[in-house]
């Protein structure tokens, strides 16, 4: 095959990889240096910055030849795909060649195990220290980490890359032994915390190398078994607390040609991993826990988003009086944000807030007015009842359908 045939199969086989999103990178720019490239902590792979740019970035795997047979993978060993090897070289001629005609911003690269973890992550790496120290790019990278690996090869690799990840891939063990047993939640978590330990030591000495300034993340497949929402969610806030990772992905399980019947044949709904990301960004930016999300077993509405459906089930708690509320109970009301909730803060320093203030910080007024008291307005009736509120605040259909 051609470098051409081999991008097409490579890049491919890298789409079930959502945990390629990226922020946090330190600033680097080749303007009045030597070196290539550049990279900010707005983001990478096909995301926008705040300021409405795309960035995007090379996403291949370096081989989708495989040891293993994780069931859920497109790339397992008893997978009829068609199939594919980069040499490093390779992919660090395609990463340059890409980006000299502005087409990226920086690379993602995965592979499938091949003759060892060691044998694979060392050719991850390599590629990593090629572009670093022979071409001198100073544009992101992101290595997908074999946890199996020798720790100094992952340490090498943390040198080199922005960020590194470790998919953890399903959230329970049980699920792990049965669809990919070959695959050790062990060994998966000392990587996380060997990288995390290599991520503080970077940032405490002035004088240590770096190592991920970016951090690292991981991605769970969502539907793949039978596993629900409080459990993802309580995995998802374990993995937070214990190894200071940026971002849980959360990818919706996709069936793939001549799927083995241990996993389902048919898709999650997509609107469940939509719903999965909200919940963890209150996980995340909120204070929320998974108990106040979800009180028991089961899985997140799909007609409300978390935040609306926290809200609706702790009606005791609204309307909430802009005025006087802190400001972390205000960034819980729906409709306003983290951000909103701050300028508010400093607003009602100066003058009472109004309405026509929130409606200028184009909050969700729709969703907030049953929930927020403001100096010239209150809702009509603060016993309304949750049901009818959701019935009239839920996602329509439409709406519905596009997820």
């Amino acid at each position: 095959m051609d470098i051409t045939d081999k991008l097409i199969v490579l890049a491919d086989a890298a789409k079930y990889d959502v945990s390629c999103a990226s922020s946090g990178a330190p600033k680097r720019s080749s303007r009045g240096k030597d070196g290539l490239g550049a990279t900010d902590g707005a983001g990478i792979c096909h995301s926008f910055t705040p300021d409405g740019r795309c960035v995007a970035l090379l996403k291949i795997l370096l081989t989708n030849f495989c040891l293993y047979d994780c069931q859920y993978c497109v790339n397992r060993r008893s997978s009829n795909v068609p199939r594919a090897r980069f040499t490093p070289e390779e992919v660090v001629r395609l990463t340059l060649d890409f980006y000299r005609r502005n087409v990226i911003s920086g690379l993602f690269l995965s592979s499938g195990i091949i003759r060892s973890s060691d044998y694979t992550m060392e050719q991850l790496t390599r590629v990593a220290q090629s572009l670093r120290e022979d071409h001198g790019f100073r544009g992101y990278i992101h290595l997908k980490t074999i946890p199996d690996a020798d720790p100094l090869l992952i340490a090498q690799a943390g040198r080199y890359a922005d960020r590194l990840s470790v998919n953890i891939e399903l959230p329970t063990e049980d699920s792990l032994v049965h669809l990919a047993p070959e695959k050790n939640g062990r060994t998966i978590r000392q990587a996380m915390g060997a990288i995390r330990l290599g991520v503080e030591e970077a940032g405490s000495e002035a004088r240590a190398p770096r190592f991920a300034p970016a951090g690292q993340s991981t991605q769970m497949i969502v539907g793949a078994d039978a596993t629900d929402d409080r459990t993802i969610l309580d995995t998802a806030q374990r993995l937070y607390g214990a190894y200071g990772l940026k971002r849980v992905y959360y990818s919706a399980f996709s069936p793939i040609p001549q799927s083995p019947t241990t996993v389902p044949l048919q898709a999650p709904p997509l609107l469940r991993e939509h719903r999965l990301y909200q919940a963890d960004f209150l996980l995340r930016g909120y204070g929320f826990n998974t108990e106040e999300l979800l009180a028991g077993p089961g899985n997140l509405a799909l007609d409300i988003d978390p935040k609306l459906a926290w809200a609706l089930n702790h009606r005791a708690q609204f309307p909430v009086d802009l005025n006087r509320a802190e400001p972390m109970l205000i960034a819980r009301v729906p409709g306003i944000g983290v951000r909103n909730a701050r300028r508010l803060a400093l607003l009602r320093r100066e003058r009472r807030i109004r309405y026509d203030d929130l409606v200028r910080m184009r909050c969700s007024m729709d969703k907030l007015k049953p929930f927020i008291v403001v100096q010239d307005y209150r809702p009509r009736s603060d016993g309304s009842e949750s049901a009818a509120l959701r019935r009239a605040l839920s996602d329509t259909p439409a709406q519905m359908a596009l997820w």
